[in-house]
């Protein structure tokens, strides 16, 4: 710890932290259902209009229904108008982004890091979710993930030099890309969506070109692994796409925690 950030005790800290994961993790609900279905031309909604409303009976919410968690809890997961039931991955994505929040606190401590840990999982918990539902990872976040995380490598307190940085999202892009066009050229299928790529730059850009490799292995094992165990209990085909980037985000995640920054 240095400078400002000393002056901050860590159980304030991870108070703090967890109440403002908890805060934007409502945030990232909103995310999560209206940015895909906007790409997709299904709504004309944008992030900040219309209000937060029921999607089955277009209540608006009042603010009493908008607090993260104990909303939900409070109306026991349905709608207050037509108590049709409110979705599970509302209260698990705000409970999931508050706990990440506290534990990237307790972990990092206050300082430069633990700033640059947070955007990064800010980013990186609503792209998964998004592409585990729809299989779409918007370009409006991973190209600001990748720019941010080249800002965020200018400084000496970063998590890798520049240099790394930058060969980083270019090499990231480059191994997803040639693997893709390898595939395709072998199966006549495209093996993965070009989102995946973005998506591994901007990991590149944060993390650096020698955490590539960790995350690679680790995505593409548990992509694997889970795989198997859905085709065996029958609930995917062989020939079925899987998203690839719930599992390059959970492994970029993991190697953040391990990686000695």
């Amino acid at each position: 710890m240095n400078g400002v950030f000393a002056l901050v005790a860590p159980a304030p800290l991870i108070a703090g932290c967890a109440v403002l994961g908890l805060l934007f993790g409502s945030f990232f609900t909103v995310l999560v259902h209206r940015l895909p279905r906007r790409l997709l031309g299904d709504s004309a909604d944008t992030l900040w209009a219309p209000r937060s409303h029921c999607p089955h009976c277009r209540h608006v919410l009042g603010a009493w229904e908008n607090l993260p968690l104990l909303s939900w809890l409070g109306l026991r997961g349905r709608c207050r108008a037509c108590h049709t039931p409110v979705g599970w991955h509302y209260p698990l994505l705000e409970a999931g982004s508050m706990l990440l929040a506290a534990a990237l606190a307790w972990h990092f401590g206050a300082g430069w890091p633990l700033a640059g840990a947070l955007l990064l999982c800010g980013f990186l918990l609503p792209l998964a979710v998004i592409d585990a539902r729809t299989g779409l990872l918007p370009d409006s976040l991973t190209r600001p993930l990748l720019w941010l995380g080249l800002l965020f490598n200018l400084s000496a307190d970063g998590f890798a030099p520049l240099p790394a940085a930058v060969i980083g999202a270019a090499g990231g892009y480059a191994v997803l890309w040639l693997t893709c066009r390898a595939c395709t050229l072998l199966t006549g299928r495209d093996g993965m969506g070009h989102g995946d790529f973005k998506l591994l730059a901007a990991i590149g850009a944060w993390l650096g070109w020698p955490q590539l490799g960790p995350v690679l292995l680790l995505a593409a094992g548990s992509a694997a692994l889970v795989g198997v165990l859905l085709i065996a209990s029958g609930r995917r085909h062989r020939h079925d796409a899987i998203p690839f980037g719930p599992y390059l985000a959970a492994a970029a995640v993991v190697v953040l925690w391990r990686a000695p920054f």
